[in-house]
């Protein structure tokens, strides 16, 4: 074995080990397990995160890489769930952000299903599910690390001292600017996928522009050259940016006010301060969202725009400032509980890794 993956293993080693010595004290004591909420001390000395499927740990030197090795896939399927479970609003938004066909959500959902059966509402999902993990590692794994840097203050000392909303804001309007960059390519064959309303398959029917993700990615590299793949790469980048400040400072504004002073807050304030956090975030998104959704269908059933701007201008001349707020209620309605169940998450092995 290479020297270079040993130490990994070892960590990996350590990383079990914690685990099943969680489940050995809760299965001794057989009395369910007691969670006091609120961020805790990292165990191991050292600042790195890591996190999946939006649940964030702070492990120790060199031990991040191999803890995403060893409990990605169990890890990451509370997050896929929501993902499947949250797919077809998301489908169902997007065609309404993109197309003029629909007369609104109910229209959008009977049209799908009649035409294109109840698989219509997936298409375009493995790509999502692969990169979920990496996607919400970055976002949490960033915001984390960038406010111990802008605090320098642990999570323990960070409940007696709380960082300033400037501070939060700063540390999510960093991850969420790093994590659009990962997020483009996905995003942009996600769209495309989504926005393909051919029939169910009959003999002699014409096959659909693309036949899945692989393809469509081949297809855009080929036909677009590299850039194709950040096509409304930068109106997710406006998107994500500001939009990572207000989520975390929503949850964290939430939390320290429904809270008294010295105790954590209650699983039910986390659940709550998290929805709210998701629709907050969803409100201010949700017009870049119809801009970054409209650019990556740009060339297919519309024409090319020539920038964010042109974009903006040219949607609002055709359709109205309404048409900057379209998918805003299925949004927030998904946002509540896939965002409560988040941050509950994240705040569960903060608590579950001391």
């Amino acid at each position: 074995m290479a020297p270079t993956h040993r130490p990994r293993l070892m960590a990996c080693n350590r990383v079990w080990r914690r685990f099943k010595a969680v489940g050995d004290r809760d299965a001794s004591s057989g009395t369910p397990l007691r969670v006091t909420w609120g961020r805790t001390p990292h165990p191991w000395n050292g600042d790195a995160s890591w996190a999946v499927s939006g649940i964030h740990t702070d492990l120790g030197p060199g031990e991040g890489d191999a803890a995403a090795a060893c409990t990605a896939a169990p890890s990451g399927r509370g997050g896929a769930l929501g993902l499947v479970l949250g797919y077809p609003f998301d489908t169902v938004k997007v065609r309404l952000q993109t197309q003029t066909t629909y007369r609104g959500i109910v229209d959008c959902m009977v049209k799908t299903y009649r035409h294109e059966s109840l698989l219509g509402f997936f298409k375009g999902m493995s790509f999502p599910i692969a990169s979920i993990a990496v996607v919400n590692s970055v976002l949490f794994g960033i915001y984390s690390n960038t406010l111990l840097a802008l605090t320098a203050t642990s999570h323990q000392e960070r409940r007696a001292q709380p960082p300033s909303y400037a501070h939060i804001f700063m540390a999510g309007c960093t991850g969420g600017f790093l994590q659009a960059y990962f997020l483009a390519p996905f995003d942009l064959i996600k769209v495309r996928l989504q926005n393909q309303t051919e029939p169910r398959a009959k003999p002699g029917s014409p096959p659909p522009r693309y036949r899945g993700p692989v393809h469509c990615a081949a297809s855009i590299f080929q036909e677009e050259g590299p850039r194709g793949l950040f096509r409304g790469a930068w109106a997710l980048t406006l998107r994500d940016t500001p939009t990572m400040g207000i989520y975390f400072i929503t949850y964290e504004c939430l939390c320290h006010q429904s809270t008294p002073e010295g105790q954590n807050p209650s699983s039910a304030t986390v659940l709550v301060a998290g929805g709210f956090a998701g629709i907050t975030s969803w409100v201010t998104a949700t017009p870049l969202d119809v801009i970054k959704s409209r650019m990556q269908m740009a060339g297919l059933n519309q024409r090319a725009h020539r920038g964010v701007l042109d974009c903006i201008v040219s949607s609002a001349r055709q359709e109205g400032l309404g048409v900057f707020f379209r998918g805003l209620t299925i949004n927030s309605a998904r946002a509540f509980p896939v965002n409560a169940v988040t941050f509950l998450s994240y705040e569960y092995l903060l608590h579950l890794w001391q």
